[in-house]
């Protein structure tokens, strides 16, 4: 071991806790970059297994009716690996207990063998018999959410029918990871499920024996999906088929698909942030510490030690402080990784979490590391090495030796003499009080961009359920029907409002882009749901015309006044022009919007709704949901306080558990930076301070200028550090959009207060540690002259 390395021992152990402060920047930094990567790699491992081993469909189809054998000749169609006929149906459900109404998907299941495409992940108890008419498999969720087991049994209303189920299995599917009831853009557990019956038994309760209404299917490699998905629509056309589409544009996997992008987005960006600023804090703390050292450089190069020598003596200080952030930050990233997969677990119904770690990560992160810390360090290294042993041996002068401005300014004002020294001390050396004051800056930003998001959800949740939504249920209808039936609703007891709408599947293109939506028909005076704004103010529907929502409108690269394909994917299948009117603002969901007249004139139909939105009156609402259920013609009830709940149970539970874990590491990385501050101050003012003491200052008056410098450092530092975190948070809401929903800037004086008081705590808690150090100063030690 040489003279170097024990000495680089002994000043490791000397700036133990320094050290260790740098070390949480650093390991802030892995932390978050390890826990992002591992948390979207193995999500991704875990979806595309999934997807593998349980044979995921690559098309999709709807129709209305046809004979099986007509499936034999899409199964003939060149490019089709798997194909799989089914049988698909709707049922409102009785759930002992619990008075909301429930409805569930119904799929069949080939008899006596497992379906070929999509097939099932059991969780407990067996298939449904093929013999059996009345046993059903329930998916993971919704058994769950109900607690339903194997050998449990409920009410069913199937196809106009009542009839009792039994619960034999419980299940997971591939195609119904993310389960969206009909009309809905969000998971209800408790009340949207999905049921897998025996093919016999469904084909016999919807009517359907010897004919399916759905199609799945797999692509072999090399094949086109656009092709086989023409030749798919040219046979199905004439049995009612709604258009074949491809894995891409299925609900669940697009949704999930948009999840885990935004994911990977936040794996880049926020480890970028934090690794970029503890570059940045790097740089700062590692060129006050090596300036403290100024002597000791000098007594070093008295003993013939080179540039060189002393350079990588400095840098492999700097390296062992990195490597122990290195070895921090992997440990917390993966059990913070680990710990979030898990939450997701919940939330994407996956068999199983396929807990993904590739050993290349390791040397990357290190390597990622050493460059921050080294490109943190190198300036203030190389500064150190190159120092002339003279000059190294007297104390580092003042940058200006003129009064300046601000001295001139206060000059007239009477201010105490520790209070004049503070204002000198920062005014003389602008630089290194301003990086100073950047590095609180940043600190401040970190903390704000891993927490604004609290208030953003809350403003998305006040946009969609106050502004938007504003009826108490929302009434999916089997078929369309007259608008005057509306009339018999609105007479049922305990209902106090009614309102229709006419929504229906369509393709709407723009030159190359094209997106399959719902086209919605609205009252042009509508009540109880509302178009927005960006001011989240109402829009008043046009008269011809159709509304977008801004995300849907820069996918499809239109602007007021161009004009739109609208194919329709019901019934006739009719495709027309139709003029963009108006550009429309929303945080959840996508969605086109007409008059209700309008788009009745558009499918050349008469005054026909399918959708009905109720207000209710509260203490009849449990008799009327009753009422709702038993009503043949209602599909589903979707009631806006469930999904209001099913928001904050699912989509915001992950998302502010992220932003959670992102705001922690921030917090470390804010105590980090004010703590070295405060510290390296100490280090630097020693033999100031320690005169001061000698001539007649009072602990009190000592402590202020050591403090008060950094009291002036964080007024000036937290309110620069709002606008960086204003920015940055910015450019993060600009790159997490997504189809499901897109976070809105919203910065409320409460984060603000937040990241102050984050900042604040970490200056009292450092200031503590200082005034235990400066209580214990060795005057005759500091000021004694080193030979």
């Amino acid at each position: 071991m040489t003279v170097l390395h024990t000495k680089l021992a002994r000043e490791l152990w000397q700036l133990r806790s320094q050290a260790l402060a740098i070390a949480l920047v650093i390991g802030g930094g892995v932390a978050v970059c390890l826990m992002s990567i591992v948390n979207y790699s193995s999500l991704q491992e875990t979806r595309t297994r999934y997807y593998e081993d349980f044979a995921f469909a690559d098309v999709f189809s709807s129709l209305k009716r046809a004979p099986r054998h007509v499936s034999q000749r899409i199964a003939a169609i060149p490019g089709i690996a798997r194909i799989s006929d089914r049988v698909e149906g709707l049922a409102k459900l009785e759930i002992p207990g619990f008075d909301d109404p429930v409805s569930a998907r119904l799929v069949s299941l080939p008899v006596g063998e497992e379906p070929r495409v999509n097939q099932l992940f059991m969780r407990q108890g067996r298939v449904p018999a093929g013999n059996r008419n009345n046993e059903v498999a329930v998916i993971g969720s919704f058994a769950e959410a109900h607690g339903l087991t194997p050998g449990d049994t409920l009410r069913a209303v199937i196809n106009g029918h009542w009839q009792v189920l039994r619960v034999v299995g419980i299940v997971e599917s591939p195609e119904f990871i993310y389960v969206l009831p009909p009309g809905g853009v969000l998971p209800d557990y408790e009340r949207y499920g999905v049921m897998w019956m025996s093919r016999e038994a469904l084909a016999a309760a919807m009517d359907m024996k010897g004919a399916f209404n759905s199609l799945v299917a797999t692509i072999e490699s090399g094949h086109s999906v656009a092709d086989v998905i023409d030749q798919v629509d040219l046979v199905l056309e004439r049995y009612g088929g709604t258009g074949a589409y491809r894995r891409e544009d299925q609900l669940s996997h697009r949704f999930l698909d948009d999840e885990l992008r935004q994911l990977g987005t936040m794996a880049m960006i926020f480890p970028l942030i934090f690794m970029s600023v503890a570059m940045f804090l790097l740089h700062v703390v590692i060129g006050r510490l090596v300036a403290t050292q100024r002597e000791v450089v000098a007594v070093l190069k008295a003993f013939g030690y080179s540039n060189r020598s002393i350079g990588w003596h400095y840098l492999l200080l700097t390296l062992v402080i990195a490597l122990l952030g290195l070895a921090i930050g992997i440990v917390a990233g993966l059990w913070l990784g680990r710990g979030l997969g898990q939450l997701y677990m919940e939330y994407y119904r996956f068999p199983e979490l396929r807990f993904h770690v590739t050993v290349w990560w390791f040397p990357g992160l290190a390597l990622l590391t050493f460059a921050v810390a080294g490109l943190g360090g190198a300036r203030s290294i190389r500064q150190a090495a190159r120092l002339p042993p003279a000059e190294a041996m007297r104390p580092e002068g003042p940058a200006s030796f003129r009064v300046n401005v601000l001295e001139r300014i206060f000059s007239h004002v009477r201010i105490s003499q520790p209070s004049r020294m503070i204002l000198r001390q920062i005014t003389r050396r602008p630089l290194r009080s301003g990086l100073s004051m950047l590095g609180v800056a940043l600190a401040t930003a970190i903390v704000m961009v891993g927490n604004f998001q609290f208030d953003s959800v809350a403003m998305m949740v006040h946009a969609q359920f106050a502004r938007v939504q504003q009826q108490d249920a929302g009434l999916v209808l089997t078929d369309p029907v007259n608008a005057a039936a509306l009339y018999g609703l609105n007479r049922l007891p305990g209902i106090s409002y009614v309102e229709g709408r006419r929504s229906v599947a369509v393709e709407l293109s723009h030159g190359h882009r094209k997106w399959r939506t719902a086209l919605t028909g609205m009252p042009r005076d509508a009540a109880l749901q509302h178009v927005i704004d960006a001011g989240m103010e109402a829009v008043r529907l046009p008269a011809e015309g159709v509304l977008l929502t801004d995300f849907l409108a820069e996918a499809l690269a239109v602007v007021p006044g161009d004009s739109l394909t609208v194919k329709v994917l019901e019934e006739e299948r009719q495709e027309v022009e139709v003029q963009v009117a108006g550009i429309t603002s929303e945080f959840m969901g996508v969605g086109a919007y007409m008059s209700l007249p309008a788009i009745n004139r558009l499918l050349q139909e008469g005054p026909l709704v399918n959708e009905a939105l109720v207000n209710l009156e509260e203490a009849r609402a449990t008799g009327i949901y009753d009422q709702f259920r038993d009503m043949p013609g209602v599909l589903t009830v979707n009631i806006r306080q469930s999904m209001l709940d099913s928001f904050y149970n699912t989509l915001a539970k992950t998302f502010l558990t992220f932003t959670f874990f992102n705001g922690l590491l921030g917090g470390v990385i804010a105590f980090g930076v004010i703590y070295n501050t405060v510290r390296i101050s100490l280090a630097e003012k020693g033999r100031e301070l320690a005169s001061m003491r000698v001539l007649g200052y009072s602990r009190q008056e000592v402590a202020h200028v050591l403090f008060g410098e950094l009291a002036l450092l964080l007024v000036l530092g937290i309110p620069m550090g709002w606008l960086v975190g204003h920015g940055l948070s910015a450019a993060l809401v600009l790159a997490l959009q997504t189809e499901l929903y897109r976070v809105p800037l919203i910065i409320t004086n409460q984060t603000l207060a937040l990241s102050a008081s984050i900042v604040l705590l970490s200056a009292l808690g450092s200031g503590v540690v200082a005034w235990r150090r400066l209580s214990r100063l060795n005057l005759v030690a500091v000021l004694k002259t080193r030979e």
